[in-house]
């Protein structure tokens, strides 16, 4: 039997890429015949092995030539056993340090009664050639319940590193991550224990990630070996970044981090901005003399990961360059010093107690120590007016990293840290650019060591855009009423007590503008009515000018919020149907949606706010008694709205937050920081929102001069569009769309106008157009998600009632063409829905609904009950497109069953696949393809009843044509003999060998290979030569193997 050579990745994906990975140095093997002659060519007992422990032997002897052979097969042991108890990432964790660090391998201390420890390599990091490099193609592993085929692995020293899952070129990528790893991941998760990094590609896309990471967080790799490149999205790009040998190992070395996440332990690997960036700094601190103690500025845009890149830099200096280095993180809040140490002790960078410098004094003190970490706020380089500050060490292995250096009081500030650390390395990481006159954050710090701005940022999918929206103008502040002397002040990250006060005091005019009652109460109306009726409905922050604004606009938005939901109720009595239940839904969203005022304490606040007719004492009782951060951050908690002032405006990460309320003037670093919230990557998530009540970007140059002032400040470009913008995307999409359909004779604006059966019929004539092949279909589906997904961003704005008529037909015609093909298992609908609208879309005026359901009695399940006459009566007049669809999607749902019972059928896949790539390719048109899917469905149907015929059960026909194919020469009496076998072998196995988790132990497998041969050997005809009947021993025993989990449980029972 040959492999399926008909699929387009094999041609156009596959072997190039197994050609380029042999020419970057990997030895390549095609594994799909692996078993076919008998004992594996890759030395594996069963399929459910995945590490090649032949080729580790060997690699573990090379690079451990003192140690017993008892020691290395302990150390193969350990990395070889069963995991499966644990979670899939901490089956990853584990089996990376032991990658990383080594296996330690306890053994009798021959000098005393104790024990001593031997550390057994498992690669040589720094010499990749005295490494195995091996790449296998049709990779096949069996898991507990299913078998499956990887397109790629690669092995390292036989451990599986690599994945790699290909596409044909037409297809979405995204599949790929939904259709099948995520199916492996759950089918064959041993393969994964080992992995490093995962790779998905259609061959003109390509993307990277680890086992733990989302769809959304896997990402392109466009440089090769410098930020200079242009970059380019490519397989080819993607292999020569990733899979060289010597960048392969780095990766897996250096850039891989466990870190404890809300919803559970997750793997961090490096993003390819990263990778190149950490490795730039790397190369000044090889070259820190000459550069004078300035490593550079590494600016990588917001919600880029810059904490991740930070972590990554210091893993890779304590573990390839010598010394005894410590880091100095100094960033200039405490909020942000308790979340950086958070960040870095919850990857387990971290390991000892919070290393925090209280004074200058301590700071010398902890730097005395041996402190790998050392956490400190700039404040603690302060010196009286005239003062030098005092030197704290003058170590020359103290790497100062400092986050977001460009506040204006680094300025002052950062000389005297070159002062205290005179022999320090300098390293400032930020989120913008620096401009005109932060000059001394460059002579501390030096030029730009790595830039990776917004636009590149937006372009890779490592954040999502920001676009900005204009509500009620005319409550807007004018720019020109505040002076820069109120912006300067408003700068501070945080106002204290004191400049609360003196913003009230010598700002008057300014600030009643702000605050004035009639004001607030209009845009907590907005507020409210914008907020329930967004489409994507993630977490949203409104930020206030101070905390006394904060808890006014939380009483006033409160108000609303309860008359919204008695003006619902009252709509909800005259109610019917489906409206009837979208209201009672929206009522109850409303009210178990929860929202909070999150300020910092100060001192008689209580006093101060009830001056003011405001009680704090309930909103901070709530920040004491709960965990709001967590509550906030979790995007299942209804915790969905926050009143801030200044915190949680920067180095707060929480990607389901898509709208920021801003009603506090603010510019540039200030400005670029608290909008960053709303830019990270969140599934669905298509953009951020700002909704700017304060006039803030009514002068966008000004608000942002940042970014067309100074090198690297990029093209201009601003890193914040109109919200107009956005809609331009939806109306471009929807013209590509309507484009589409008017190709193939969809007439989007007569389903509009139509009413009823006539809506219904011509909904039926576009499905019927837009299968005309699967590239239509595809394509179809793929503008539509689009559009839904654009849609859902734009509204509430009125602009979305423009687009609603056209929005809603569409949507439909994808809900009918999905529904023609019944989804192989509940996983596949989900992942067919995702990202999609719900049933009707929420904007006034036009909706349409589907009421019955997707697999009514018009869809077969069995093709046994088929009457092919009146199938073929009814193509002659129905829509044959359509009714094809239909009968291809059922037609694929047995055969995926009659081939998984029996291996030998792989024949028939093999036919189907070719009959529809014809088709495809324009070699047969609608008729033929229904002809030839008849037969081939009535061929198929007496293939299942073949087994009847021979007097054998599904299971027996099974073992009988594994022993009698490919044909060997025999009479029937032999074939009578062959038939007895299976059924004897059959009833002897399942009677007591095939017991519970049998699979899993090394005796009970012996003993049913065992059982196998002695009744094949004892019942088989002498037509089987002693090759043959190896063959078949092998063959036989991994089918049951594959077929048989133990305890009763096996394909055909779940069949």
């Amino acid at each position: 039997m040959t492999p399926p050579s008909s699929y387009t990745e094999d041609a156009l994906i596959e072997r190039p890429a197994i050609a380029l990975l042999a020419t970057l140095g990997w030895q390549t093997v095609n594994a799909y015949h692996e078993f076919d002659h008998g004992a594996s060519s890759l030395g594996r007992e069963t399929k459910d092995e995945v590490v090649l422990k032949c080729r580790l032997r060997e690699a573990l002897l090379k690079l451990n030539p003192e140690a017993s052979l008892e020691v290395i097969h302990q150390a193969i042991e350990e990395l070889t056993r069963d995991r499966s108890r644990m979670s899939a990432a901490a089956a990853n964790r584990e089996v990376y340090h032991l990658l990383k660090n080594g296996v330690r391998v306890p053994r009798p201390d021959p000098e005393g009664d104790g024990e001593t420890v031997e550390v057994v390599r498992v690669v040589e990091w720094d010499d990749p050639a005295q490494n195995d490099f091996l790449l296998c193609s049709q990779f096949w592993v069996t898991g507990e319940m299913h078998t499956r085929r990887a397109d790629l692995v690669g092995f390292v020293n036989g451990l599986p590193l690599l994945f790699i899952e290909l596409k044909a070129a037409h297809r979405r990528l995204e599949t790929a991550f939904t259709g099948n790893l995520r199916d492996y991941k759950d089918t064959i998760p041993q393969l994964f224990w080992p992995n490093a990094l995962i790779i998905l590609s259609n061959g003109s896309q390509s993307r990277v990630g680890s086992i733990t990471a989302g769809w959304e967080h896997f990402a392109e790799w466009k440089k090769v070996g410098s930020e200079d490149e242009q970059g380019r999205v490519s397989l080819e790009t993607m292999l020569r970044g990733v899979c060289d040998p010597a960048r392969f190992l780095d990766l897996v070395e250096n850039f891989c981090l466990f870190q404890e996440a809300p919803g559970g332990l997750i793997k961090l690997t490096a993003k390819n901005h990263q990778y190149l960036g950490v490795n730039n700094a790397l190369t000044a601190l090889a070259d820190i003399r000459q550069r004078d103690g300035k490593l550079g500025v590494f600016w990588h845009t917001q919600g880029s990961g810059k904490s991740v890149a930070m972590m990554f830099f210091a893993q890779k200096v304590l573990r390839k360059l010598p010394g005894n280095w410590t880091f100095v993180v100094v960033t200039d809040r405490q909020e942000l010093d308790g979340q950086i140490y958070k960040h870095f002790a919850s990857a387990g960078v971290v390991m000892e107690n919070h290393a925090q410098a209280e004074s200058s004094k301590h700071l010398r003190q902890l730097l005395s120590e041996d402190h790998r970490y050392v956490f400190t706020l700039i404040h603690k380089f302060r010196t009286e007016q005239g003062e030098t500050h005092p030197v704290l060490s003058e170590r020359s292995d103290i790497i100062v990293i400092t986050d977001e250096a460009h506040r204006s009081q680094y300025d002052t500030l950062a000389l005297n840290m070159r002062t205290a650390l005179p022999n320090a390395a300098f390293l400032a990481f930020t989120g913008t650019p620096l401009i005109v006159g932060e000059e001394k954050t460059r002579q501390v710090f030096g030029d730009y060591v790595s830039v990776y701005d917004f636009q590149q940022s937006v372009a890779d999918g490592a954040t999502v855009p920001l676009y900005y929206e204009n509500r009620i103008p005319e409550l807007q502040l004018v720019n020109d009423n505040l002076n820069e002397d109120m912006e300067d002040l408003l700068e501070e990250a945080e106002l204290n007590e004191e400049q609360e006060k003196k913003l009230e005091r010598e700002f008057a005019r300014e600030y009643h503008l702000i605050t004035r009652d009639d004001r607030l109460e209009a845009v907590a109306k907005d507020l409210m009515a914008h907020f329930t009726g967004r489409g994507f409905q993630g977490k949203a922050m409104m930020i206030c000018i101070d905390k006394a604004t904060a808890i006014r606009m939380y009483d006033k938005v409160k108000k609303f919020w309860s008359e919204k939901i008695a003006t619902l109720q009252a709509e909800v009595a005259g109610a019917e149907g489906d409206s009837r239940r979208e209201i009672e839904a929206h009522i109850a969203r409303l009210k178990e949606t929860d929202m909070a005022v999150v300020v910092s304490q100060g001192q008689n606040e209580i006093a101060e706010m009830s001056e003011k007719g405001l009680d704090i004492r309930p909103h901070r009782k709530r920040m004491v008694d709960e965990d709001m951060e967590t509550k906030f951050k979790n995007p299942d908690d209804p915790f969905r709205l926050v009143f801030v002032c200044a915190m949680w405006m920067t180095g707060f990460d929480v990607p389901s937050c898509s709208t920021l309320y801003l009603d506090k003037p603010m510019r540039n670093h200030t400005l670029m920081q608290t909008i960053a919230r709303a830019n990270r990557v969140y599934p669905g998530k298509v953009s951020g929102l700002i909704v700017d009540y304060a006039g803030v970007f009514r002068n966008l140059e000004r608000a942002l001069a940042i970014y067309g002032a100074g090198e690297g400040a990029g093209d201009g470009r601003k890193p914040v569009e109109d919200k107009s913008a956005l809609v331009a995307a939806l109306r471009q999409a929807l013209a590509e769309t309507r484009g589409l359909c008017q190709e193939n004779g969809v007439n989007l604006a007569a389903i509009q106008a139509a009413e009823g059966f006539s809506r219904v019929g011509l909904l039926d004539d576009a499905v019927e157009a837009l299968v005309a092949s699967e590239e239509i279909k595809l394509r179809y589906l793929d503008l539509t998600n689009t559009v839904l997904r654009l849609y859902k961003a734009v509204l509430p704005d009125p602009a979305a009632r423009e687009f609603a008529a056209e929005v809603s037909p569409l949507q439909v015609i994808a809900d009918k063409i999905r529904a023609l093909t019944r989804p192989a298992d509940i996983s596949q609908v989900m992942q067919q829905v995702e990202g999609l609208l719900d049933q009707s879309i929420a904007a006034e005026g036009y909706v349409i609904r589907e009421p019955s359901s997707p697999f009514d009695a018009d869809h077969w399940l069995d093709l046994s009950k088929i009457d092919f006459e009146k199938l073929a009566e009814k193509f002659k007049t129905g829509r044959r497109r359509t009714l094809n669809e239909k009968l291809k999607g059922t037609v694929a749902q047995k055969l995926m069953v009659l081939v998984r019972q029996n291996r030998t059928r792989m024949d028939y896949l093999e036919q189907f696949q070719a009959m529809i790539d014809a088709y495809n390719a324009g070699s047969l048109n609608a008729e033929e393809l229904f002809q030839q899917l008849v037969a081939f469905a009535q061929s198929l149907n007496e293939e299942e009843q073949r087994g009847v015929g021979e007097q054998l059960s599904e299971e027996e026909l099974a073992l009988f044509d594994l022993l009698t194919k490919p044909q060997i020469a025999m009479s029937d009496a032999d074939r009578e003999k062959v038939k007895a076998t299976a059924r004897e072998l059959l009833a002897t196995l399942k009677a007591g060998k095939l017991v519970l988790d049998w699979r899993k132990r090394q005796q009970a497998r012996a003993e049913v290979r065992v059982t196998i041969e002695k009744l094949l050997d004892k019942g088989l005809p002498r037509a089987y030569t002693p090759e043959l009947f190896e063959q078949k021993t092998t063959a036989v025993f991994q089918h049951v193997y594959d077929a048989y989990y133990g305890a009763g449980r096996s394909i055909y029972a779940a069949a």
